[in-house]
């Protein structure tokens, strides 16, 4: 009996928090709530009193809209949320959003809503669980030893990300992680007839994992067996668990009318007398209260016990132990002299090639940095040239994503969420479309994944429009938290990569191109972290300003010769990261920028929208506006005026020089 009504613990306080708030999904949440019980109660290994134990099982909601189904679930277990909080769902400044967002409620491992996201992240965690056990477990010390559990919907199933994410999971076996199907066959059109008849069992069945069916979503016996089962596979589980949305709602359990709107409060009082409670709105009874505080007991010995094994692990192996602290508290130092050394000042490379130096410079002492690429690691050089791959020993760190951005970018964050590694993934600029709710969310949830995006313009050449990217600079700076670096040669490079591994407050895109520049800034590139900075500080009251990014500032420093043979006083100014240069105090800005040099030419090979404030009402910008084409790279520059035969011209007629 106090099993029910434990259960129906969840569902009442779901369905008022949705009606208070007359807005939200009861549902999804009432579906769940008996797997929810028995997930949370009997199996799920967590400590309500510390959610950052590092041991903990990772729970993710995927579908994020059925966030209250989480709320009650981390209230009743102990979590430091309260009932007024319950009370505030999705109310500005509260601890219960809409969705849930890590970082902001107690409990959370990660921010869900976009469909398909969450299962990623599950895969990245479960990912990440196994590299740290294969590297710092030994016999008789488990020390990192836990399971990956994420509830999804029809609606993870159908998205992309989350068959991306399912097929890599399947391909490497990873034998920890285990998803819930909620099958209830709706979704807010209706029916799932409507678009999804596939056979969802066999299709995970082919990409390698467990099946598992619950017939029956509201009977315990075969849940508590069904994840019993699932933690004696050796293969990613999936429980098919068939539900029905807003169970036992009277009029609308089974329909669309359940998903995405509150039950009112006609149809919720006819629940609860079917649930025969007829407790006040939000009141728990205390023996619930009490069945649920177990939890917490159960929580803190199971921490206390791996305290216990730790302390011992730390005696018998100490260097491990340091090292495993060393992973958690994310602290990097880089040292850039040692890695400026890798390169000749009258060396010509393609940045994507320096990077890739950076990379496999630092990655012997980053001992918990892994990543990969989708499938273009040559091109993107991002192999660690050292180490193993990342296959089912999980001892590498070389993961192979296949031909799988969306995934990757879901996985990214899943990896670093989990905590103890940093993780990086690599692609041509163009296809940072197919990854970008995954950047966005880690932004949103300011993760320090750094991603590598070469290509980054039409100098890749022959490939044309479809993979030479324009907007996409601009569309990557205006994301909030997130840091764009676009390095002009080998030099700055290196400062891109010692920003990108020591930021914590955000996300990091190293933009990298594949034609070759000069090496142009030694001795300046450390400014890189300002976001722009003068070149050649030692011009003072300049004629005229140049700006540019990436290799375009190699454009105007040939340029700047010519102009100077003129006459022309010339400051050349690099500007490797707009939205970090203009984050600066107006007194720096000014003094890259004097704003009574009204004379400036910008240059990017890309948009020119967003460049304005560089220029200013009086300069100046030269980029692209429309899509490229296909031809040798050299031709496109000439054919689009990005060269420094064109930056002279403009700037003798700005000067008014014939």
């Amino acid at each position: 009996m106090i099993e029910k009504r434990s259960i129906d613990a969840i569902r009442i306080l779901s369905m008022d928090a949705v009606q208070r708030a007359n807005s939200g999904h009861p549902g999804t949440p009432m579906a769940l709530a008996p797997a929810g019980y028995v997930l949370w109660h009997r199996f799920l290994k967590h400590s309500p009193k510390n959610p950052a134990w590092i041991n903990r099982d990772r729970f993710v909601l995927s579908c994020g809209h059925a966030s209250m189904l989480l709320y009650a679930l981390l209230f009743l277990s102990g979590y430091d949320l309260t009932i007024e909080d319950l009370k505030n769902f999705r109310q500005l400044g509260s601890k219960t959003p809409g969705h849930p967002e890590v970082g902001h409620t107690p409990g959370v491992e990660t921010t869900t809503g976009p469909l398909g996201q969450g299962l990623g992240n599950a895969v990245g965690m479960a990912m990440a669980e196994r590299f740290l056990a294969e590297k710092f477990n030994r016999p008789e010390f488990n020390l990192i030893d836990h399971y990956t559990y994420a509830f999804c919907s029809d609606g993870d199933l159908m998205e992309g990300v989350g068959q991306e994410s399912a097929s890599l999971a399947g391909h490497l076996g990873l034998k920890k992680l285990i998803v819930l199907w909620d099958n209830n066959k709706i979704t807010i059109e209706g029916s799932t007839d409507l678009t999804f008849k596939e056979n969802v069992s066999q299709r995970f069945q082919a990409y390698g994992w467990h099946i598992i069916n619950v017939e029956n979503g509201e009977d315990l016996t075969l849940l508590h067996s069904a994840f019993h089962e699932a933690h004696q596979q050796t293969q990613p589980v999936l429980i098919n668990c068939k539900t029905q949305i807003g169970f036992p709602s009277p009029n609308k359990t089974g329909t669309s009318k359940a998903h995405g709107e509150p039950l009112g409060s006609t149809e919720i009082k006819l629940t609860k007398d079917i649930l025969q409670w007829d407790e006040p709105e939000f009141a728990i009874p205390l023996s619930i209260l009490e069945h649920w505080g177990e939890v917490v007991d159960k929580g803190r010995n199971s921490e206390q016990e791996w305290q216990g094994l730790h302390s011992r692990y730390e005696v018998q192996y100490p260097d491990l132990a340091q090292e495993l602290k060393t992973f958690l508290k994310h602290e990097i130092t880089i040292d850039p002299n040692s890695l400026l050394a890798l390169f000749a000042q009258d060396e010509s490379i393609a940045t994507r090639e320096s990077s890739g130096r950076v990379l496999n410079a630092v990655a012997p002492t980053l001992r918990n940095l892994l990543g990969g690429s989708a499938d273009l690691a040559p091109s993107n050089n991002s192999h660690l040239k050292a180490e193993k791959d990342f296959t089912r020993d999980y001892a590498g760190r070389n993961i192979h994503f296949g031909v799988r951005e969306h995934a990757m970018g879901a996985i990214l964050n899943g990896l670093v969420l989990h905590g103890g590694v940093r993780a990086y993934g690599a692609t041509f600029l163009q296809f940072a479309d197919y990854m970008r709710p995954s950047i966005r969310l880690a932004a949103l949830m300011k993760l320090p994944v750094t991603y590598i995006f070469t290509h980054d313009s039409i100098g890749l050449g022959e490939d044309g429009p479809t993979h030479q990217p324009i907007e996409h600079l601009m569309s990557l700076r205006i994301i909030p938290n997130m840091r764009v670096l676009r390095p002009a040669d080998s030099y700055e490079t290196v400062y891109a990569w010692q920003y990108a591994l020591t930021n914590q407050a955000g996300p990091t895109a190293i933009i990298l191109t594949r034609q070759k520049t000069k090496n142009l800034t030694y001795g300046r590139a450390h400014e890189l972290s300002k976001g722009g900075y003068t070149i050649n500080p030692d011009v003072v009251n300049p004629d005229i300003i140049l700006v540019a990014s990436g290799s375009e500032v190699m454009i105007v420093e040939e340029a700047s010769h010519q102009l100077i043979a003129l006459g022309m006083k010339v400051r050349l100014v690099s500007v490797p990261s707009l939205e970090l240069f203009l984050s600066q105090p107006v007194s720096y800005r000014e003094s890259v920028l004097p704003p009574m040099i009204s004379k400036r030419i910008v240059i990017e090979a890309g948009i020119t929208w967003g460049w304005e404030t560089i220029a200013g009402p009086q300069g100046h910008i030269l980029g692209i506006n429309t899509f490229g084409a296909s031809a040798p790279a050299s031709a496109l520059f000439k054919n689009y005026g990005l060269t420094s035969e064109h930056v002279v011209q403009l700037a003798k007629t700005i000067m008014k020089i014939s």
